[in-house]
């Protein structure tokens, strides 16, 4: 089954994900966030990424991880290769986080342009080191992006849980709605953004994200030769 849901209206194209649990970032799933993203650009579209019911994102599909081999590592490259995807689409990117969001889910909603959070009794974490992993470099240039610095710092070294207002403050999120405006406050921003210009917007967050892209493009290597090493020494991740 599909477990990203594309719509495309007045040139805003939603992207749902929702694999009916915790939106695991599976091989299969982020395959398919690649495709959305493609079909997004081809349509010339300004994006909104969403999740499912109390969930944007849990991160790393654990079972992939676990097993190990080709897989793990495909997962993993096209995870990280993905914040630099969203980095640099040419078009707004809002991204509408429904609830919890841990480790690679919060990667991925920092990606974008603007962060919209919905209040809750809802957790956020880069949980990497709670779970015996030190911090991929990829993941700590997006968080040193994002966050302001006494929050990045206690968001790395030590696995704070964020709820949603403190989240706020930290730079997770941008603005904070209840949750069940969270599509329409989305809707509102994405038809605000697209009377932006194209090319300036294209080239103005390009220009302004170069650093940290070349950063990511260039850890990727790197932080997949850690989970072969890791793998080596038969370390369970998560």
């Amino acid at each position: 089954m599909e477990s990203v849901h594309y719509s495309l209206q007045d040139k805003v194209a939603t992207i749902r994900l929702d694999d009916g649990k915790r939106n695991a970032l599976s091989p299969d799933l982020l395959g398919q966030i690649y495709q959305a993203l493609d079909r997004a650009q081809s349509d010339g579209a300004t994006v909104i990424i969403t999740g499912r019911e109390s969930v944007f994102s849990a991160g790393f599909d654990l079972k992939v991880m676990k097993r190990g081999g080709p897989n793990a590592l495909k997962m993993l490259r096209a995870g990280y290769a993905l914040t630099a995807r969203v980095l640099t689409y040419p078009h707004p990117v809002i991204a509408a986080c429904n609830g919890h969001v841990m480790a690679m889910g919060v990667f991925l909603m920092l990606s974008a342009d603007y962060v919209i959070g919905s209040r809750g009794d809802f957790k956020i974490s880069a949980n990497e080191v709670a779970l015996g992993l030190t911090m991929p470099r990829v993941a700590a240039a997006v968080l040193q992006h994002r966050l302001n610095p006494a929050a990045c710092q206690r968001a790395v070294t030590l696995s704070e849980f964020f709820e949603p207002e403190s989240a706020l403050a930290a730079g997770f999120f941008d603005e904070l709605v209840d949750e069940d405006q969270l599509q329409a406050r989305a809707e509102e921003l994405a038809s605000d953004f697209r009377d932006l210009n194209a090319r300036a917007h294209k080239d103005s967050k390009r220009r302004i994200r170069r650093r940290v892209t070349r950063k990511i493009r260039y850890s990727i290597p790197l932080d997949l030769l850690d989970a072969i090493l890791l793998g080596l020494r038969g370390a369970k991740p998560g």
